[in-house]
């Protein structure tokens, strides 16, 4: 079925439109208005159109780090990779293992909701019953499974066609808000005033889970070693993806302070966009919304699995982990074992979560856990870059400011937030949060003993990698200096 000989994940499979698409998938716009706007309207109320201003453009910084490293190393295990040959092998497995433990618990974050809005479309009293959810959610995440161990091509066109419906039926519904009227308030610019934060706390809990909304993009970078022209074409699809997400979280939370009341967003917490879609056209707006956001929510499971199945193949490739994570399947060229084990595990941890509550209270604690394991690994990694071109960043004003500053200021944001919040958030989400990252401990000691290479790393110095790269014709000097933005 598979072998340890060194089989590889197939190259050359998607390309730059794939991958983008694969971008805005992996941050899942209908799911996180959906399931997110609750939680940011709790924390910062109105200012919700602010907090995702003030976190885009540093999370625009980690996304030009992202395409920076990825230019010199083409690894499946992204900030994994970069981190642990940049500033310390520690902290690069600290960086993949945060990765890995998000993404299993958006598994079961996102799982219930796919159960619960599948279930809403026939009656919305078994939408309400987590334990429905949670059969019916782990049918679609199954389903999935089964897509993601097909391959990446397999992966990208099932992709196509549920983000394809779910961008359309976002779009239309855009238009709709904007020309509706009876609304609950007027618009207003002060929405994206800093003042209307409650204290530096206030805007540190509304950034974190800003954070997740915007999480996801970096997909592209797990993808790099099926994509043609990885080394240009990752970095890019993710910043078109994140530029794209960010234009669609705007104006739907703008719409949800103009629409909705604070009482109905309350109400319809874990699908506000449905609540959204009821109220702008009445009868078939709630559903058609329903079924965009429960296609985003199923394209994300997918797109979280590749994250964690490409980022477990190269830890276990490098013997961070069991070897078996990088074994190959002989048909499909998919990492066979790993995508079982998380599957395995997801589903274990998705039937467990029927014992902490509703729909609504596992989506909040999760939330907030996944923020502060995605801030560690996001700051890391834009950390991570400005010390891989250090010997660069002098070359040029644009190589200073896009491959040093930016990125610095995003690592810096991201650490700050990560600190800030752990004051604020609630002991189920810390505990879940950190407790998460300390399991990662256990293996790390184990193979660091075992003596796996990864912890004798080549260094990564984009000075040196970028002279080891032959200069196609009508190229630049530098290969990998980021001169075409």
């Amino acid at each position: 079925m598979s072998n340890s000989s060194g089989r590889g994940l197939q190259a050359n499979v998607l390309g730059t439109f794939d991958t983008a698409v694969m971008a805005i998938a992996g941050s899942a716009p209908a799911y996180s208005i959906a399931a997110t706007t609750a939680v940011l309207v709790g924390a910062v109320g109105l200012a919700s159109p602010a907090a995702l201003l003030y976190c885009a453009l540093p999370m625009l910084g980690i996304a030009l780090a992202y395409r920076h490293l990825g230019r010199i190393d083409a690894n499946a295990g992204a900030a994994y990779s970069w981190v642990g040959r940049t500033l310390h092998p520690f902290l690069g497995f600290l960086s993949g293992w945060a990765l890995v433990v998000s993404t299993t618990i958006f598994m079961v974050a996102g799982s219930l909701p796919a159960g619960s809005l599948t279930l809403s479309l026939f009656d919305e009293g078994l939408a309400d019953s987590t334990a429905w959810s949670t059969v019916v959610g782990a049918g679609w995440f199954l389903v999935m499974l089964g897509v993601v161990l097909g391959g990446a091509r397999l992966t990208v066109r099932a992709q196509l066609i549920m983000s394809g419906i779910e961008l359309t039926i976002l779009v239309v519904f855009a238009g709709l808000a904007f020309l509706h009227t009876g609304n609950a308030r007027a618009f207003d610019w002060s929405w994206f005033s800093l003042g209307q934060f409650d204290g530096v706390s206030g805007f540190a809990a509304g950034a974190l889970v800003a954070a997740f909304y915007y999480w996801g993009w970096d997909v592209t970078s797990n993808l790099s070693e099926e994509t043609r022209d990885s080394r240009r074409t990752t970095g890019l699809a993710g910043l078109i993806g994140l530029g794209v997400v960010f234009l669609l979280f705007e104006i739907y939370t703008i719409a949800v302070n103009v629409v909705l009341t604070r009482d109905e967003i309350d109400r319809d917490s874990a699908n506000v966009l449905g609540a959204l879609g009821e109220a702008v056209w009445p009868g078939w707006g709630g559903k058609l919304l329903v079924v965009a956001v429960m296609l985003s929510t199923i394209a994300t499971l997918e797109t979280t699995l590749i994250q964690v199945t490409r980022s477990l193949f190269a830890m276990g490739r490098d013997r961070t982990m069991p070897a078996a994570f990088g074994l190959i399947h002989r048909r499909w060229n998919t990492p066979w074992v790993a995508v079982a084990v998380v599957g395995a595990v997801a589903l274990t941890l998705l039937v467990a979560s029927n014992a902490l509550g509703s729909v609504g209270e596992i989506l909040s604690d999760a939330i907030s856990a996944m923020g502060l394991q995605i801030a560690l690994y996001y700051g890391l990694t834009g950390l991570a870059a400005v010390v891989a071109y250090r010997r660069l960043l002098l070359t040029s004003p644009v190589t200073f400011l896009l491959g040093g500053v930016w990125p610095l200021c995003g690592a810096l944001f991201m650490f700050w937030i990560f600190v800030e919040s752990l004051g604020s958030l609630s002991t189920p989400a810390i505990t879940i949060g950190l407790g998460g990252l300390a399991l990662g401990l256990v293996p790390l000691l184990w193979y660091r003993a075992q003596g796996s290479d990864y912890y004798r790393p080549t260094r990564l110095d984009a000075s040196h990698a970028i002279t080891a790269h032959a200069v196609p014709a009508g190229r630049g000097a530098y290969d990998g200096v980021p001169t075409d933005f």
